[in-house]
């Protein structure tokens, strides 16, 4: 069902200029198909015509918004099959995975035309004091205008349904570069945006060379740029980004703790997919994980042996559990990163071996804190574990990270899980699962050098949108 050549999408249309950008399937290595690439030029086109579709779109009844959302949900779901294979050999996602992701955007969209209804407003008391007793005011939420959106190659529908759903529903013309080693997900997005009846230039979605990318950043006309990334692209970014607001995904090392009236076999369960589920390439991918000392010993043995039973190699295999990174490069620094801390005292319990683009789930204990499998973020099927005596000393370490995305913790104590939500520096915690825990209406973002800003259609909405007031004096 995939096709051997996607058009980007300029003002709404298909473009087939040329062919490229060749994408590769991730298990083969081979090439599965080309996509056309956009120039510098054609950015500053689609620039253009959001600028001139933004009065269109913000004047769109929300009952019209609504209706373009549930039309993609109807598509999405007519075309499942397509979109769960494009993601297979794109992203080399595990079938199993790749279903999940499909059945994620269909639901962002379903409660982005929910929300598309509620963005309303509300009336101020003004007569708070004498001089303002004859005003009354209200204010509403309007359109903040032309946006700009990238996205990463690690989900390449869901992070750009978290972006394109929310601009929908807020009347908001969007541009958006996704990612480069993933274009086709994003395109089909597209190819079903274009039945809809939206205003030229409600959208444009244009691969393009990341030395071609400036203008997402950089251009005035843009009202907001929203990136989903790593921490030191996203950084960068919004330095250059001028006096356009800024909303930031930048992952992180995910922390998780296990205190000793956890139930260790669901914490176990839980840490495998946690840390392993396509193949860590998530920016809530457990990470580190402390485990109370007196279950260490007995919470190990478990994990290893569940971790060991893992079936690793081609992702169109159902039994398949851990399937390919998103290239051989990635893979090797993976198990560079871990023969690091190997050679820093650390102990490989179980993988951490490469075969190809494909890294075995590794489990490693006694690692040291300055190396990069535990300070840095890793992006790969890497675990590391150690024990932990002290509660407040384990909040101190999931602190002691320069990230702060989610943390996991498997406790009972009610105390303590006030303690946790108090004290722990992250943008959300999780509490008796892992911190790879999302629902698509939650508020959902970091703090730290995990970024700025919450998505979640609600809270994306919020920066989608002005608030604008009216204040009106009574006179007689």
């Amino acid at each position: 069902m995939m096709q051997k050549r996607y058009p980007y999408y300029l003002a709404n249309r298909p473009v087939h200029a040329n062919e490229d950008l060749a994408v590769l399937d991730k298990h083969s290595g081979q090439v599965a198909c080309h996509v056309a690439q956009a120039s510098d030029e054609q950015v500053d086109q689609a620039i253009a015509a959001a600028v001139d579709a933004a009065e269109a779109m913000a004047a769109m009844p929300a009952w019209q918004r609504r209706d373009v959302l549930k039309h993609c949900v109807k598509r999405f779901k007519e075309r499942e099959d397509e979109l769960v294979e494009v993601l297979v050999v794109e992203g080399g996602k595990v079938i199993k995975d790749a279903r999940g992701e499909v059945a994620r955007l269909i639901e962002t969209f379903e409660i982005a035309a929910e929300e598309a209804t509620r963005i309303g407003g509300e009336v101020i008391p003004m007569d708070i004091a004498e001089r303002t007793s004859a005003f009354w005011g209200q204010w509403k939420r309007v359109p903040i205008g032309p946006v700009s959106f990238i996205t990463p190659f690690n989900f390449p529908y869901n992070l750009v349904a978290h972006k394109v759903a929310p601009a929908l529903a807020a009347g908001c013309p969007f541009i958006l570069k996704p990612a480069e080693k993933t274009p086709v997900g994003a395109l089909l997005i597209g190819e079903i945006l274009a039945e809809c009846d939206l205003p030229e230039g409600a959208f444009s979605i244009l691969p393009v060379h990341r030395d071609e990318a400036a203008r997402f950043t950089e251009d005035d006309r843009l009202k907001l740029l929203s990136f989903t990334g790593s921490d030191k692209v996203g950084w960068m970014l919004k330095s250059k980004a001028g006096k356009k607001p800024v909303v930031m995904e930048l992952g992180g090392n995910a922390a998780c703790l296990v205190d000793a009236d956890a139930d260790i076999d669901e914490a176990v369960d839980r840490l495998v997919f946690g840390a392993f589920y396509q193949a860590g390439q998530s920016c809530i991918s457990v990470q580190r994980v402390q485990v109370h000392e007196s279950i260490y010993d007995q919470l190990k043995a478990r994990l290893i042996d569940k971790v060991s039973a893992l079936k690793s190699g081609d992702p169109r295999d159902p039994d398949t559990f851990i399937g390919p990174l998103i290239s051989e490069d990635d893979a090797q620094r993976v198990v560079e990163w871990i023969a690091e801390a190997v050679d820093k005292g650390a102990k490989c319990l179980v993988g951490g071996k490469r075969d190809g683009a494909v890294v075995s789930p590794a489990v490693l204990e006694g690692v040291q804190r300055d190396c990069r499998v535990y300070d840095e973020e890793v992006f790969g099927p890497v675990l590391v574990l150690e024990p932990f005596s002290d509660f407040d000393e384990a909040l101190d370490l999931i602190n002691a990270s320069r990230y702060g995305l989610q943390a996991g913790l498997f406790l009972r104590d009610i105390g303590k899980i006030h303690k946790a939500w108090n004290r722990l520096d992250v943008g959300g915690g999780i509490i008796n699962d892992v911190p790879s825990f999302r629902v698509d209406h939650m508020p959902y973002g970091g703090v730290k050098d995990s970024g700025l800003g919450r998505e979640g259609i609600r809270f994306a909405i919020e920066d989608l949108t002005e608030i604008r007031l009216l204040a009106i004096k009574n006179v007689d």
